[in-house]
């Protein structure tokens, strides 16, 4: 493998809600140990007889500063050519840098632009049509996997197994189908890295179930994804590769830590936010105990999972396995979270990979794809 290949890894600063909080952002890129700590540093500038709101900042969104720090350190250690553009969500900017730079390979990871995540695969077009080769997933994939309920049609039909579900728009009565039991699992239908799930995402009855699903609409502006909770293990395949991709080991979440009366889900805080009773009380373990049936069942599906939607390079599919042992896809995610921290990266590690080879296979598996020489 030639290391003389010019890199771009191209990123989104994330969208917050204070000028003085951007700047923060843009002087504090290392946000590993605390990721919060910018806005808390700003909270303690801030005058108390301030009116203005206090403000926002996605910390899924700004994962992705520490993602892009981990990739660059992992590339400049296997050689090669590796420079850093921020988007920023000035698409025109954007388009000069790739006229004008014509990297050899973009190292994708621009989730959004002003704030839309449905506009991630319109970025990925972009490259597309100035023919200029990048990791992970094309458009289609992307746009599709940003459309939960649409991903669960297409399993469905090809015989996979998702919790039954109903979409709930704005305009629609919110009264359950037949076959639809409580508890279930309200969630935004075009979100990723937990947006929008917390303990209340779990209802047990029709008022909770209603409200939650108004504050869906409200808050995200998107159709109520309604799914049938399956109280069980969460399982993460996660697959390296494209012409010829690899299943790494199966990762597990274990809630064993988590308050007796807290659900066993990967919520918003257990994602992101650290010092909480759901962060700490989570943790990722690798490789999964599961029986040799079990295994081969879960990592076949997945494959079938990552070709169905058109994934690339590298993926992640995320399962419930039942008290009785039988695997439920709940998600299909294409350029899932890779730093180093990840479990994308505890799964390759699992199969006998560094962090810098991981990311050094999804560049060839690129090269490969894109029959790139040097």
């Amino acid at each position: 493998m030639a290391k003389k290949l010019r890199i771009s890894i191209l990123f989104n600063e994330p969208a917050v809600s204070d000028e003085n909080l951007q700047k923060l952002v843009a002087e504090n890129g290392q946000v590993k140990n605390d990721p919060d700590v910018l806005i808390k540093r700003l909270a303690a500038e801030r005058s108390p007889r301030s009116r203005k709101p206090p403000p926002t900042i996605d910390l899924s969104e700004l994962g992705v500063i520490e993602e892009m720090e981990d990739i660059k350190a992992a590339l400049d250690s296997l050689g090669y050519k590796t420079t850093i553009t921020n988007v920023n969500s000035n698409v025109f900017e954007l388009i000069d840098f790739l006229r004008e730079e014509r990297p050899d390979i973009i190292f994708n990871l621009v989730e959004c632009v002003e704030n839309e995540s449905l506009q991630e695969m319109n970025v990925a077009g972009l490259y597309d049509l100035l023919k200029i080769p990048y990791t992970g997933a094309g458009p289609l994939a992307l746009g599709t996997a940003l459309n939960k309920p649409r991903v669960k049609e297409i399993l469905t039909y090809h015989g996979i197994r998702t919790p039954d579900y109903q979409v709930f728009r704005a305009q629609d009565r919110i009264v359950l189908k037949e076959g639809l039991a409580f508890p279930l699992i309200v969630k935004p239908s075009h979100e990723d890295g937990s947006v929008g799930i917390t303990e209340q995402s779990i209802v047990y009855n029709l008022p909770d179930l209603r409200k939650r699903v108004r504050y869906i609409h409200a808050d995200f502006e998107q159709p109520a994804l309604v799914e049938q909770y399956i109280a069980g293990r969460e399982l993460n395949v996660a697959i390296l590769g494209s012409l010829r991709p690899q299943v790494l080991p199966i990762s597990e979440i274990d809630f064993s830590g988590l308050p007796a009366d807290m659900h066993k889900i990967v919520s918003y805080d257990a994602k992101w936010m650290h010092g909480t009773a759901a962060y700490e009380g989570t943790r990722g373990v690798c490789p999964a105990k599961l029986t040799a049936r079990q295994e081969g069942e879960i990592k076949r599906t997945a494959l079938e999972c990552f070709r169905l939607i058109g994934c690339r390079d590298y993926a992640r599919i995320d399962f419930r396995l039942t008290a009785e042992g039988v695997p439920y896809v709940l998600e299909v995610n294409p350029n899932p979270d890779i730093s180093d921290d990840a479990g994308f990266a505890r799964s390759a590690r699992c199969a006998g990979y560094s962090f810098p080879e991981a990311i050094g296979k999804i560049i060839e598996s690129t090269v490969e794809r894109c029959q790139l020489t040097s």
